[in-house]
């Protein structure tokens, strides 16, 4: 702005205040127009950016709920979890088995020699290196033992190289001193741990345990397996072998043995959390939409719209997301949500859930919920799918538009700037010109005075002494 002036010094006029008043007329209607377009871009802003994070959320709990199997609506259980536990997916069916555990898969375990000087013990005192070979399963693999070596740095070489193939040692050290325990994640018949090279490490090698397949039988019919995780014997489920099951009589092994229920329900009541939480989720999605597009009816009559009232990104998004929850899906005889009871508000677009149609539809269709919602083509994937080029960090739909309303509000930044500059030169420019006017104005008033002090003093008649 100009500098402190004194107005209306030699014309009376407030030269300042009239300054103001052109100003202002200069300036208001351009600070009206960047006012309504900062306040319209600003408020944008906020509306998407929440619309990106309720998005965001809705698209995060998708991905939970597909993680988590939130609509198998199946449970499993085992009557004796000491014996055997167990886990069913989505693709088990209902019913009950029972479960005998003859023998449990074992690994196979040998022992070294015995070494007196404990874990420091020279395993190699030849001078030059030498080889130690372990076969299993039909693979070899070969460790150099260096001179000096002692039974710790072989334990390690043997943990550092071959700990990706199975193959781990330990020292077991007792009063006679110290051996290599080598033992193998790989159970089963025909995987026996085997020494061999020059080494002199196979030399007095013992087995602690040779290795055995796991026995068991499911309603009677005999299987093995070369792990105790059985996978693929009760189609998906997996059951895990904890112990021999006990025999009838205790202390008896050629008694009965006694059989663990293995079973799989429906869970209806889990079944209806899961779908419970699909439908807050979508709601809280629609419900944050809902808040930014409004049309609020007031008292009078009138109406007042919300800050996207009719934005046309939300009616697509909107769209994308109603159109996948009202298509048909899944491989079962009820193909939509509907037919369980959940329905949409013609009015708010929010989900309802009603109760008793839900509890008729379920109890002989529960399988056809899990179906709908999983798998590449159930609803939560498509849902995924359908607003995905929303989401987008950098290059979604809702990015791009945060982007430009950013993009305008700087500009608008730079008008306001540029507005207050030119306002600035204005001031100065009028100031300066009234000021030389109000000089003007007092250097003419004072010749005024002058001329008509010169007159008065010509028309007085002089007096004679």
């Amino acid at each position: 702005m100009a500098g402190p002036t004194i107005s209306g010094i030699g014309s009376n006029i407030d030269t300042q205040k009239i300054v103001t008043a052109l100003v202002d007329a200069e300036k208001v209607p351009k600070q009206s127009q960047i006012n309504t377009a900062s306040a319209k871009a600003t408020t944008q802003l906020s509306s998407i950016g929440k619309i990106q994070a309720a998005l965001d959320a809705f698209r995060g709990a998708l991905d939970t709920m597909a993680k988590d199997s939130s609509f198998t609506g199946l449970t499993g259980s085992s009557s004796d979890e000491k014996v055997a536990t167990m886990k069913a997916s989505n693709t088990a069916s209902n019913g009950s088995f029972r479960l005998i555990i003859d023998q449990l898969a074992q690994a196979s375990k040998l022992s070294t020699t015995t070494f007196k000087n404990g874990t420091s013990s020279v395993v190699n005192a030849t001078g030059a290196a030498t080889k130690l070979t372990i076969a299993q399963s039909g693979k070899s693999y070969d460790l150099s033992i260096p001179a000096g070596a002692t039974l710790q740095q072989v334990r390690d070489s043997i943990n550092t190289q071959f700990s990706t193939a199975g193959l781990s040692a330990n020292i077991l050290t007792d009063s006679n001193g110290s051996r290599l325990i080598l033992t193998s994640t790989k159970m089963g018949t025909g995987s026996d741990i085997t020494l061999s090279g020059n080494s002199g490490l196979d030399v007095g090698a013992t087995v602690i345990d040779p290795p055995k397949d796991a026995k068991y039988s499911i309603d009677g019919i005999p299987a093995v397996s070369t792990s105790n995780t059985i996978t693929g014997a009760l189609s998906g489920v997996d059951i895990t072998l904890v112990t021999v099951s006990p025999t009838k009589i205790a202390n008896d092994p050629d008694s009965e043995r006694t059989a663990t229920l293995i079973t799989v329900s429906t869970n209806n009541t889990a079944l209806k959390s899961g779908v419970k939480g699909f439908l807050d989720t979508y709601n809280a999605l629609m419900t944050a939409i809902n808040a930014e597009t409004k049309v609020t009816k007031n008292a009078d009559g009138s109406t007042t719209p919300a800050t996207l009232t009719g934005d046309s990104t939300m009616r697509s998004l909107q769209s994308a997301i109603r159109n996948e929850f009202n298509m048909l899906s899944g491989t079962g005889q009820l193909k939509s949500l509907a037919q369980f009871g959940m329905t949409t508000s013609s009015t708010t677009g929010l989900l309802t859930l009603d109760d008793k149609k839900w509890d008729a539809a379920v109890k002989t269709n529960a399988a056809d919920i899990n179906s709908m919602f999983t798998g590449p083509t159930g609803m939560l994937a498509r849902m995924k799918s359908a607003t995905e080029d929303y989401a987008k960090a950098t290059t979604g739909v809702l990015a791009t538009r945060s982007s430009s309303l950013s993009d305008s509000l700087r500009d608008i930044g730079k008008q306001q700037a540029a507005l207050e500059e030119r306002m600035t030169l204005l001031t100065s420019s009028l100031s300066a010109k009234y000021n030389a006017m109000d000089t003007l104005v007092a250097q003419l008033r004072q010749q005024s005075t002058s001329v008509m002090t010169t007159l008065n003093a010509l028309n007085n008649p002089k007096t004679n002494n």
